[in-house]
């Protein structure tokens, strides 16, 4: 069943370039001139997910009312425990594209499949993003970082890409490919992003990890103005707690890249501020950039404490991805309002603040 909602960071698809014209009264802002149809309202496919999903996709439907924005929601009930995502829930996000998601639940173990990774496979969806930023406000014990991680979303280990050969003895299948290395120069060219750094274990996995170089520094080559680095996964992890501000855009392989996005978020200000992305050729599915660890945290959701920064931030890179980029100043503007003038305190940073009490912050601060 759809329901229809009237319609930070900037870091997943860089703003579009749009013509500008001076202005005549030199007191005006210059604005830019949209093309025709550029407000028309979109649909976005909506999964509130499990545990504290549906209390930070409401957040999320909250501030998208308020603000106007020009997006409406299509909204489908989605549970890790579930054999498989429905037909219907991928027919919405290939119509519309774009899909905004809670976390969802993930069995450990007993051969059940992830339906994050079967909403990865099917829409193909090579590309994670997250953005790992000091936030003015936030007291981290490092100050400027602003890291982004770019891992391969598809293949490798973390992928579930394994089967058991005989009894006892399972095949984890570890491929490279091209187009996360293309992504990530791109992507650092695109935003004047003067470094990338790949991350990897090539000493021991020397064929796997070593396809996984070779490709980037072939890509390397086709971007003179950026400078290329490598680092070996277990130095990396050290350098990232010991000096994070050395540290730019990341490109990682699937396994590493999750293990480094999470060791960045907590250095940057915890899981719960740091937004993200998957993106592919064709699709975008926009949620919590680090880990969801606290899905289930039934005490959270109880007291309904979760932190709903994350999925806002989310939905701002959404926004922008679907070229309203205004919407998303305006949005990424108020969060970070919210946060400096310390109304943004969830358990998670330390404080008592409510979901509901960090939105109503934010909806003032649009205001």
């Amino acid at each position: 069943m759809a329901r229809r909602s009237v319609p930070i960071l900037r870091h997943l698809l860089t703003k579009p370039t749009t013509p500008t014209l001076a202005p005549a009264n030199p007191t005006r802002s210059v604005t830019y001139m949209p093309r025709p149809g550029d407000g028309t309202p979109r649909a976005v496919t909506l999964i509130p997910g499990d545990g504290i999903g549906p209390l930070v996709t409401n957040a999320v439907e909250q501030v998208m009312d308020a603000m106007h924005a020009p997006v409406y929601f299509e909204t489908f009930e989605v549970h890790g425990d579930m054999p498989k995502v429905p037909d219907e829930v991928f027919e919405s996000i290939k119509k519309n594209k774009v899909c905004l998601k809670g976390g969802l639940a993930t069995p450990m173990g007993g051969g059940v499949s992830s339906l994050n990774l079967q909403l990865r496979r099917e829409l193909d969806l090579y590309a994670s993003l997250v953005n790992c930023v000091n936030l003015p406000g936030l007291v981290t014990k490092h100050e400027n970082v602003d890291i982004v991680v770019i891992r391969e979303n598809t293949e490798g280990e973390y992928s579930g890409l394994e089967h058991e050969v005989v009894p006892g003895v399972v095949e984890s299948l570890k491929f490279c490919s091209e187009r996360i290395a293309k992504y990530a120069f791109e992507y650092a060219y695109l935003n004047n992003r003067k470094k990338v750094t790949a991350v990897h274990k090539a000493n021991i996995m020397k064929l796997g990890d070593g396809l996984f170089l070779e490709s980037c520094r072939e890509v390397a080559t086709k971007y003179p103005g950026i400078d290329y680095k490598e680092i070996i996964v277990d130095n990396c992890c050290m350098q990232l707690v010991s000096k994070p501000e050395q540290f730019d855009v990341m490109v990682t392989p699937n396994l590493y890249g999750n293990l480094v996005a999470n060791t960045a978020a907590g250095i940057a200000g915890g899981t719960g501020v740091m937004p993200g992305g998957n993106v592919g050729a064709d699709h975008a599915i926009f949620e919590q950039g680090a880990s969801a660890g606290n899905v289930g945290n039934q005490k959270i959701l109880d007291k309904k404490k979760a932190n709903p920064v994350a999925l806002l931030l989310s939905s701002a890179m959404m926004l922008r991805h679907l070229h309203f980029p205004s919407f998303a100043d305006r949005l990424e503007t108020a969060v970070a309002r919210v946060i400096l003038e310390g109304k943004c305190r969830t358990k998670d940073l330390g404080g008592q603040s409510t979901t509901q009490e960090v939105v109503d912050g934010v909806i003032a601060a649009l205001e």
